[in-house]
C-alpha cells in the first residue's frame, strides 16, 4: 500500500512539473527579466476573496467581484464625504414638516427630548429660518439686537456669523443674502452675504436669561425676512412654535441616504462641490440633470455601503485614532497630557478641518463633527476669554468603556466653573445622537438650574443612572437600561481657566 501511494505521489509531481514546463513562457531575443511585483499571478487570495486571472487578464467571476467591491468602496466614500449634505437636507426637512416651509415662516424652538435633533441644547431659544434663494432672489433679513448664530450652506459649509462674531457685531442690522453668481448692482446699507448655494440654513439663538417669553417676544417683534424686491410690501412674518414637538432632522442609514444627496445635487449649482467629488457621486449614479435609478444589484451594494459607512463613522466618533502610526486625530483630545476621556467638538479647535498646516483636509475630523453634531461657526471654538462658546464631550467612562444605561455613574464638576454666561451638561442617545428620551423632558443640568445641590467645597456631583441617588434628585440625569448614552458639556463665554485648562472637569466614573 505504501509503495502504491509513493508511486501516485511521484506521478502527481511529475504531472505538475510537466504542466509547468508546458505553461512556461519561452524566451526570445528581446526578452528581459521582469522585476518581482509586476507580474499578476493567476490566483490571488485577498480580503474580498480569491481573484483569478489568465496571464493578468481577470476572469468574469473576478471582474464581477471586483466591481462589487469598487461600488461598495465608492458608496462608503460617498457616505463619509457627503454626510454633511444629507444632514443639512434633513435639518431643512424637519422644520418644513411643521410648517416652516417659506422664508417668512420661522420656527422658534425651546427644544426638549421629543425632537430628533443632533445634540441640540435645552438652554437657549433656537430661531431657525429656512431660506431658498432660488425662489426668493436676494433676501433681506433684519436681525435684532442680542442675536447670535451662524449661516451654513447646502453642503454645510460655513458662510457667516450673525451677532457678536458677525458683521453686525451684536448690534443687529440688515443682512442682504445674495444667491450664487449674483452680478447685479448691490444696494448700500446692508451686511452683504454672498452664498455659493441656493439653500441656506440659519441657526440663531437667544439667551433665556430673562425667560422664554421675553426671548420669544423679542424675536417676534423684531425679526423680519423678505425679498429685496418686496421690501415695500413684505409678507407678514409667521412664527411657528416647535417646542415640545415630535419631529425628525436626522438622515437615515439606509439607501435613502443617497437619495438625499441626489436631491441636493439637483437643486444646487454644479460648482457647489469640486470635480473630484462630482466624479465620485457620478460613479454611483448621482449626477446633476439625471435621474438616480440604481438597479437591484447596485441598490443592494449601496445599502451595504451605508451600513459600513455608519459603522466607520461611529468608530471614528467613539474611538478616534490618537496614537500609533495613524494618529491624525490626536488633536481631538481635550487633555492630551493625561489619560482623560474628554474630547473636543472640533479637532485641534479647527472648524474647517484643514489639518495642522491649514491646507490638508482631515476627513475624520469632519466626520467627528457632522455625524453627531450640527452647525459650524468659528464662534464655537473661541480662545478669547468671555466670548463665544466651547464644548467638551464624554463618549466613554474613565476606563474608556461605553456607558451602560443600567449602571450608575458619577461626575464631579469642580467649584467655580469658568464661564461668563453659563455652563450646561446634556445627555444624549448613542443611537440618535439626540437628547435621551426618558421621564426628563429637558435632560440637562447646569448653572441655569436654581435647585442643584452644591457640596461644601463648592463643587457639584452629578449622577447618571436609572434611579436618582437619595438627596441628589436635582443633580441626576436619568438613563435607560440596555441603552448607551454620552454627554456634552457646554461652556458659554468660557474664561481664562477653561482656556488654559487650569480648571478641568473630572471623569465620569462607574459607581
Amino acid at each position: 500500500m505504501n509503495a502504491i501511494l509513493a508511486i501516485l505521489c511521484i506521478s502527481f509531481l511529475l504531472l505538475l512539473l510537466l504542466n509547468h514546463e508546458n505553461n512556461k513562457i519561452p524566451s526570445f531575443s528581446q526578452t528581459t527579466e521582469i522585476p518581482e511585483g509586476i507580474i499578476t499571478p493567476n490566483k490571488i487570495n485577498t480580503s474580498i476573496g480569491a481573484l483569478r486571472f489568465m496571464d493578468g487578464v481577470p476572469i468574469k467571476k473576478t471582474v464581477d467581484l471586483v466591481y462589487d467591491n469598487l461600488d461598495r468602496m465608492r458608496g462608503v466614500d460617498v457616505y463619509l464625504k457627503c454626510m454633511q449634505a444629507a444632514s443639512m437636507r434633513h435639518l431643512i426637512k424637519g422644520p418644513q414638516a411643521l410648517g416652516a416651509d417659506e422664508y417668512n415662516r420661522v420656527m422658534l424652538l425651546q427644544l426638549d427630548s421629543k425632537s430628533l435633533y443632533l445634540t441640540a441644547n435645552t438652554s437657549t431659544l433656537y430661531v431657525n429660518p429656512i431660506i431658498n434663494l432660488k425662489e426668493t432672489g436676494p433676501l433681506v433679513m433684519e436681525v435684532p439686537l442680542e442675536m447670535t448664530g451662524a449661516i451654513n450652506d447646502a453642503w454645510f459649509y460655513y458662510v457667516s456669523d450673525i451677532g457678536p462674531f458677525g458683521p453686525d457685531k451684536g448690534e443687529g442690522g440688515k443682512y442682504l443674502l445674495l444667491p450664487p453668481a449674483y452680478d447685479e448692482e448691490v444696494p448700500e446699507g446692508y451686511h452683504v452675504i454672498r452664498s455659493s448655494t441656493y439653500r441656506l440654513w440659519m441657526l440663531m439663538r437667544m439667551t433665556l436669561e430673562n425667560g422664554a417669553k421675553s426671548a420669544k417676544d423679542h424675536i417676534v417683534n423684531n425679526l423680519k425676512i423678505y425679498p429685496l424686491e418686496a421690501q415695500d410690501n413684505p409678507k407678514p412674518m409667521v412664527f411657528i412654535d416647535g417646542s415640545g414637538q415630535n419631529f425628525n432632522t436626522i438622515y437615515p442609514n439606509d439607501f435613502h441616504f443617497y437619495e438625499a444627496i441626489h436631491e441636493v445635487i439637483q437643486e444646487e449649482p454644479l460648482d457647489m462641490i469640486d470635480a473630484e467629488t462630482r466624479g465620485l457621486l457620478a460613479s454611483i449614479g448621482i449626477e446633476k440633470g439625471k435621474s438616480f435609478s440604481p438597479d437591484k444589484r447596485l441598490k443592494r451594494i449601496l445599502n451595504d455601503a451605508v451600513l459600513i459607512g455608519n459603522a466607520t463613522a461611529r468608530s471614528i466618533v467613539w474611538y478616534p485614532r490618537t496614537a500609533g502610526t495613524i494618529n491624525h486625530m490626536n488633536g481631538v483630545q481635550m487633555y492630551p497630557d493625561s489619560e482623560s476621556a474628554w474630547m473636543r467638538l472640533f479637532t485641534d479647535q479647527n472648524v474647517f478641518f484643514t489639518g495642522e498646516d491649514g491646507h490638508t483636509m482631515n476627513s475624520d475630523a469632519r466626520t467627528m463633527l457632522h455625524f453627531p453634531y450640527s452647525g459650524i461657526s468659528p464662534a464655537m471654538s473661541v480662545k478669547t476669554p468671555g466670548k463665544g462658546s466651547d464644548y467638551g464631550l464624554l463618549m466613554l467612562d474613565h476606563k474608556k468603556r461605553p456607558f451602560s444605561g443600567k449602571r450608575t455613574y458619577k461626575l464631579r464638576i469642580p467649584p467655580n466653573p469658568p464661564v461668563k454666561d453659563f455652563w450646561a451638561l446634556t445627555i444624549y442617545d448613542s443611537q440618535t445622537r439626540s437628547m435621551l428620551q426618558t421621564d426628563q423632558p429637558t435632560p440637562t443640568i447646569g448653572s441655569q438650574l436654581e435647585n442643584m445641590k452644591m457640596e461644601e467645597d463648592g463643587s457639584y456631583l452629578i449622577y447618571f443612572g436609572p434611579k436618582a441617588p437619595k438627596g441628589y434628585e436635582n443633580n441626576w440625569l436619568q438613563t435607560i437600561p440596555n441603552k448607551s448614552w454620552f454627554v456634552m458639556l457646554r461652556m458659554f463665554g468660557p474664561t481664562e481657566k477653561w482656556i488654559d485648562q487650569t480648571w478641568r472637569p473630572a471623569e465620569i466614573e462607574l459607581i
